[in-house]
Formats: C-alpha cells, sequence, structure tokens
C-alpha cells in the first residue's frame, strides 16, 4: 500500500448539466455555501491537488423515479475512472418496487447505498426503510446521513433502534453520526457497532472534540470524509490533520477503514 494512499468516504458529484444546479439546491437546503460546482472534473484537481487519491462518490434519488438514472451515471463515471472512483448507488424508500431498485443496484456493481433521509422525507426507522435494511444486511454497506436540529427523519436515536434491529448491517453514519446533533450521536451510537465519517463535521468541532469521538466510536470505525462540493479540500485537510492521532489511527481513517468497508482494492 502506498502510505500516502487516502480515500474520500463521503463525495457528491453530478452530470456536468445539472451540476451547478445541484450544489447551489445543497447550499439552499443547508443554508451554507457551496465551495465546488459538484462535477467530476473538479473533484478530480480540488481532492488531488489535496492529496486525494481515491474518491466514494454518489448522489441522493429525492424521488423514486431518480434511482434507476442516477445509478446508471454514478456506475458509467466508475466504469470510466475505476482506478480512482468507488460508487455508492441510491435507493428510495418509496419506491413501488424495491427489489427491482436493488438488484439492478448490485448489477452495475455499486459499492453500497447512500440514504439521506431529510432529502428523501423518510424517518430512518420507517417500514419502508426496514426494507432496505432487509435487503442490504450482510451484503451492501449503507452510507446514511445523520443528524439534523431541524428535523426528526435522521434522529441517531432512530439510528440506534435499526442498528440493534440489523446487527448485521453495515451502517456508516455520517458527520460523525449526527450532524448538528453530535451530542445525541455520542449518546445513542456509542455503544453500537456503526462506522462513522468526518464529513461536514470539522468545520464546526473542535479538534478536541474529534478526538473524543474518535475514541468514542473506535479508530477502526472512523472514515476520512469531505462531502463534496460542501468544503474546501485543502482547508479539510488542515481540519483533519490538527486532530491529535497516532500514526496507525490516521492510516485506518484516511485509507484503511475505506477500504475493507467498501471492498476498495488499489
Amino acid at each position: 500500500m502506498n502510505k500516502e494512499m487516502i480515500i474520500d468516504a463521503h463525495a457528491h458529484i453530478f452530470p456536468d448539466k445539472i451540476a451547478l444546479k445541484a450544489s447551489e439546491g445543497i447550499s439552499l437546503f443547508y443554508e451554507m455555501p457551496v465551495v465546488y460546482d459538484g462535477k467530476r472534473d473538479t473533484l478530480f484537481e480540488a481532492g488531488g491537488n489535496a492529496g486525494i487519491s481515491h474518491f466514494v462518490v454518489q448522489s441522493v434519488a429525492t424521488a423514486p423515479e431518480q434511482v434507476s438514472s442516477i445509478n446508471h451515471f454514478i456506475a458509467e463515471q466508475v466504469r470510466r475512472y475505476p482506478d480512482k472512483l468507488t460508487g455508492l448507488g441510491t435507493l428510495h424508500p418509496h419506491s413501488s418496487d424495491i427489489d427491482r431498485d436493488f438488484n439492478e443496484l448490485l448489477s452495475l456493481e455499486l459499492k453500497g447505498i447512500k440514504l439521506h433521509p431529510d432529502f428523501q422525507k423518510f424517518r430512518i426507522d420507517d417500514p419502508e426503510a426496514l426494507a432496505v435494511y432487509e435487503r442490504a444486511e450482510g451484503i451492501l454497506p449503507i452510507l446514511i446521513h445523520s443528524g439534523d436540529f431541524r428535523y426528526d427523519y435522521s434522529h441517531p436515536s432512530r439510528l440506534e433502534r435499526v442498528l440493534k434491529t440489523f446487527p448485521k448491517l453495515t451502517v456508516i453514519a455520517a458527520h460523525f453520526g449526527g450532524w448538528s446533533e453530535w451530542p445525541a450521536a455520542m449518546k445513542h451510537l456509542a455503544e453500537t457497532d456503526v462506522y462513522v465519517d468526518t464529513s461536514s463535521s470539522l468545520y464546526e468541532i473542535s479538534p478536541e472534540k474529534a478526538s473524543e469521538m474518535i475514541r468514542l466510536f473506535g479508530s477502526e470505525h472512523v472514515l476520512f470524509g469531505t462531502d463534496f462540493p460542501m468544503w474546501d479540500y485543502a482547508d479539510e485537510r488542515k481540519r483533519f490533520d490538527r486532530i491529535d492521532l497516532d500514526e496507525s489511527a490516521r492510516r485506518r481513517i484516511l485509507y484503511e477503514n475505506a477500504a475493507r468497508v467498501f471492498s476498495i482494492v488499489l
């Protein structure tokens, strides 16, 4: 393994013709500026300049009818750049045919599932969402947005119930387990087997708090992620580098954990 290898385990990309509009939509939803335009080539340039070697890319279907086209788009990007990209598919719990969507995602050889309860308007522990977890358990990991003080869809307590119901389900709870609700994430998820990523968190929490959360969840359960196109890559690297970690923990977070969870072989 190249000792400089770094995987961004949480990056969103969009087709060029809608990328800027999609990025602006994210900005409006979170009432925050977005740094980049969401295009694949921008990801490669900005991430590469910051020393990122590989990207786990995804997008979210805000309506069931978007699922297939998004998954084909992500799969095509991976097919064209297999050395740089690993793709996650999307599903929508309100789909009329989850089996069809799940089987197509598998056929496209995508390495996981991305869900965003707040965008997709479902509660993490809704019955319709449980149907997704039933199919994914033991087969594909799920990267799920967790936490938002404005909504109840993705509260960490709901994810805790899911993890207890599906003990063999591999879940990465984005944003250290609870964006803007980090105390709740620590309360409800610390005793579970969940993974978390660092995305959209280090701008807000201190290096000391990040170090505490890494110790709580375990460095073998933390993945480095940036939430491209949200944040400046150079800034995210600097924020991560301020966290007090030994070299083995850094390697796990920057590369090894993502490679294991998403079956990345480079």
